[in-house]
């Protein structure tokens, strides 16, 4: 497919646009239609394309990107290229017969940092964090040496990487009873990459002790091993008597949660994580991992089982486990990892209603044709959660259910409640309804200034039924997935003619929601309110001074002396040829109406500053503009972004 879209294309896709219809969702259906091969409407296209969350995150992650606008044709080679590098499966001339057997039962989901064989060729780069799902095409002793070396494959790559095997898993490579033979699947994560030098291409990863060696419970040899090494002890068998007297265990247990990343230590130099696992008599242990070992959680999912053979086994009385009051296990020197992944289990969901009459796929609107997708194939964790990050049509307010999650939700916060440092509480609004979503942070609150009536577009939402029966929605700042952007306020919007269109100042009265951009000019000034206050860095809130002389945030109720800055608070009327809107804006965008700094304003005599609004009558600016719903001092209208025009 062509990495650019024609002038024609994009010339049709401006003359079809509905009025009536937000310029940036409308952009979303239209690159769908093009990545789809060329707007096709047959079902398996549908598809097997990209998600409806996945172009709009992609667009976004673009715009962030190229802060001063983007174009069509911009977007849509950036989207191409992305979906291409995401879904080509390799050009294997000949695939070893290992691999072929491995495609055809392949039904475990791709770990979330995995990149491919091919990929590190192409950018002679590896980071420590990516993870290579192996399969093993060859294993042979280096001739002259006693060094192990594993040729690695992927089921997406056309190349192959050999690996200079660690020598904690020698034991495993024997030939003659070892298990890492031809077609054995590996996951490794850790690992340095060696380029060869001179003509010739080949890359070398050197050894890392961040290796797993993956079973198949239907395979009879894998189930042998796991029947006579790992069922005879059990959690509760555990005893540190016995451990003092140098006996190991090996263990088999269910991965129910990995937890964040977490500082530890007197001066936070430590890095930890925990992994909460289940054995078959549902006794829970703490799988601790530290400092570099967190790497080895890249290779772990929720729901697989994980067995441990030679784990060292932390006893409460050792200083590092702070207040746990029982054992943990831990990945020691002696330690080995073996990993039976979750079965990618799916189900069957229906299309919703919404995407026949709001503002969804234009790919099911036309229903004269005959080509509606009733139902869609999902994903599904083995506690019956659904992951829509790949559900090919937005998901309305309306559509959300008990047990779903990677829900991307895109409508404008009608509320705002903070609930704790590090939490709060959102209501989302789109046109089929409102909810409400807790966002958790890693510390405190991340997402910049925010307010009632911007539009936002959330992804790695989780839905769930409260105690009451209500539906609620979740987000984690730290889980994969996880995203916030404030659309009202992102720079590009107002330079990318592709993503909106001009309203007149008069239509705000009929449309009261959503983001409008304007063509405006600043008037009346005489009647222009321009005030500097000192805010919140954090989160852009207004901050009072206490009387003990603290500043404690309006929004945040936290004290914070060391994180406020200096910034306008202006209300100021702003006309268009079909009316006029007297509007408030603070921070940067009220720095680039008045066309000057706040360090800059306040340090003039106190008469200029009160003269030089008068400098600015008339100037034209394009601006975003929201309905903040009478949050300032009655005043409805909030400039969430301006920029001069020449």
């Amino acid at each position: 497919m062509n990495s650019e879209a024609s002038t024609m294309e994009i010339e049709q896709f401006r003359l079809e646009e509905n009025e009536d219809e937000d310029p940036f969702l409308k952009f979303v259906d239209y690159a769908k239609s093009i990545l789809s091969e060329k707007g096709s409407e047959r079902e398996e296209e549908m598809i097997n394309g990209p998600g409806w969350s996945w172009i709009a995150s992609r667009i976004l992650k673009t715009c962030i990107a190229y802060s001063s606008g983007v174009t069509s044709a911009i977007l849509l080679s950036e989207l191409s290229q992305a979906w291409y590098e995401q879904n080509r499966s390799g050009t294997l001339k000949k695939q070893p017969e290992c691999v072929i057997q491995l495609m055809k039962k392949h039904r475990r989901g791709k770990l979330p940092n995995t990149v491919t064989i091919d990929s590190i060729y192409e950018k002679k780069f590896l980071s420590l964090s990516s993870v290579i799902e192996g399969v093993v095409i060859d294993a042979f002793i280096l001739p002259g040496t006693n060094i192990y070396m594993l040729s690695l494959g992927d089921i997406w790559s056309s190349s192959t990487i050999d690996l200079y095997l660690h020598r904690r898993f020698y034991n495993v490579a024997d030939p003659r009873n070892g298990i890492l033979n031809k077609g054995r699947e590996v996951f490794l994560t850790g690992c340095y990459l060696r380029m060869a030098t001179g003509s010739s291409s080949r890359a070398r990863l050197l050894p890392t002790e961040y290796f797993i060696i993956l079973l198949d419970e239907d395979e009879d040899n894998d189930a042998m091993l796991l029947g006579a090494q790992f069922c005879s002890d059990s959690f509760s068998s555990i005893s540190l008597d016995a451990v003092k007297e140098g006996t190991s265990y090996s263990l088999y247990a269910r991965i129910e949660h990995i937890g964040p990343l977490e500082i530890q230590g007197k001066y936070g130099s430590l890095q930890r994580k925990q992994i909460t696992l289940v054995d078959n008599d549902g006794t829970r242990l703490k799988f601790l991992l530290w400092g570099e070992q967190t790497l080895l959680a890249n290779l772990f999912s929720v729901g697989s089982m994980l067995a441990l053979d030679r784990p060292y086994i932390a006893s409460p009385v050792d200083s590092y486990l702070e207040t746990c009051n029982e054992i943990c296990l831990e990945y020691g020197s002696g330690t080995q990892l073996y990993l039976v992944p979750r079965i990618l289990h799916e189900e069957q969901v229906c299309v919703a209603l919404t995407q026949n009459h709001c503002q969804g796929s234009r790919l099911l609107s036309e229903q004269s044709q005959g080509n509606i997708v009733s139902q869609i194939t999902l994903p599904c964790d083995y506690q019956g959660s659904i992951d829509f990050s790949n559900y090919p049509f937005r998901s309305f307010v309306v559509d959300l259910r008990d047990k779903m999650t990677s829900i991307s939700l895109y409508g404008i916060v009608t509320d705002i409640k903070r609930t704790s440092e590090a939490s709060v509480c959102l209501q989302i609004e789109d046109t089929t309804g409102a909810i409400l979503a807790n966002l958790h942070f890693v510390n405190s609150w991340s997402l910049g200034r925010l307010g009632t009536g911007h539009t936002v577009f959330v992804c790695g939402l989780k839905s769930s039924v409260t105690p009451k029966k209500g539906l609620e929605l979740s987000w984690f700042e730290n889980e994969n997935g996880a995203s916030f952007v404030n659309i009202s306020c992102l720079p590009a919007l107002l330079n990318s003619s592709c993503l909106h269109k001009l309203s007149h100042l008069s239509n705000l009265s009929i449309q009261k929601s959503g983001t409008h951009v304007c063509r405006v000019w600043l008037d009346q000034i005489e009647h222009c309110h321009v005030n500097t206050r000192f805010s919140h860095i954090l989160c852009g809130h207004f901050v009072d001074k206490t009387r003990d002389g603290d500043f404690k945030c309006k929004f945040c109720h936290s004290i914070c002396n060391a994180e406020v800055v200096r910034i306008f608070h202006v209300k100021i009327t702003l006309a268009d040829d079909t009316g006029k809107v007297f509007a408030w804006c603070t921070g940067q965008t009220a720095a680039e109406l008045l066309q000057i700094s706040t360090d800059e304003f306040y340090e003039l005599p106190e008469e200029e500053q009160i003269m030089y609004p008068s400098s600015l009558e008339l100037e034209k600016f394009t601006v975003a503009i929201v309905n903040s719903g009478r949050q300032d001092d009655m005043v409805n209208w909030e400039v969430t972004g301006a920029m001069k025009c020449e």
